[in-house]
């Protein structure tokens, strides 16, 4: 019996891998039919009879983007919901512009493994591990390297040069999601209550409504 139940959950675990992750499609392809009414999971097929190569194509990413922000930094993501031709193919991409010491923050892709490749200048980049290590790998990165941020954990980029730099990313799905750890925490709708802060960040209240300042 006790056999027949670990057979059980082997089999479930397979399922349960075999189906992470963007569904495979079933046709050699799924042109989002970004004005159907219907909400499925991702979007709805348009006819592949009426599918033309503008569906498969996308300009745009050669152009800077404007990193006048707090922060220093923009993101020009490409997903399914603006290259229709991407919908069920399980990936997406971004070109991501530094200005000097500019900051992609902390955060998280939910559904998504990324690698991220310099075109121009030098960042500061890494990703932290899942408790209890905690570990940090972190690496700076020149024109022409590559690094890989796995799926969920949390990580960031900091352009570390005088210059602007530029990135590109590409995702493991046609939505990836994001988390940005300080927004989600400090600026969530409605506010977490000061006693959980306080307690987590193990500080005062007073730090932790400074720190919500910038976020309201």
């Amino acid at each position: 019996m006790a056999s027949r139940a670990l057979v059980i959950v082997i089999m479930a675990w397979a399922f349960a891998e075999a189906f992470a992750g963007d569904p495979s499609p079933l046709q050699d392809f799924c042109v989002a039919d970004l004005k159907s009414p219907v909400f499925v999971n991702g979007f709805v097929c348009k006819d592949p009879k009426l599918a033309v190569p503008e569906d498969f194509f996308f300009t745009g990413l050669d152009k800077p983007t404007n990193t006048n922000n707090r922060l220093g930094f923009n993101v020009n993501f490409v997903n399914a919901s603006v290259f229709p031709g991407l919908n069920t193919l399980g990936i997406s991409i971004a070109r991501i512009d530094y200005a000097p010491y500019g900051l992609n923050p902390p955060h998280t892709h939910p559904r998504a493994s990324e690698f991220l490749i310099v075109i121009e200048g030098s960042l500061y980049a890494g990703f932290v591990t899942s408790n209890p290590d905690n570990k940090l790998f972190a690496k700076i990165l020149h024109k022409g390297d590559l690094f890989v941020f796995p799926e969920g954990l949390i990580h960031f980029q900091l352009n570390v040069g005088k210059t602007n730099a530029v990135a590109i990313a590409g995702l493991s799905s046609q939505n990836p999601g994001v988390i940005t750890i300080a927004d989600a925490v400090f600026g969530s709708k409605p506010p977490i209550s000061d006693d959980v802060l306080t307690k987590a960040f193990q500080v005062g209240k007073e730090i932790i409504e400074e720190l919500e300042a910038p976020f309201k």
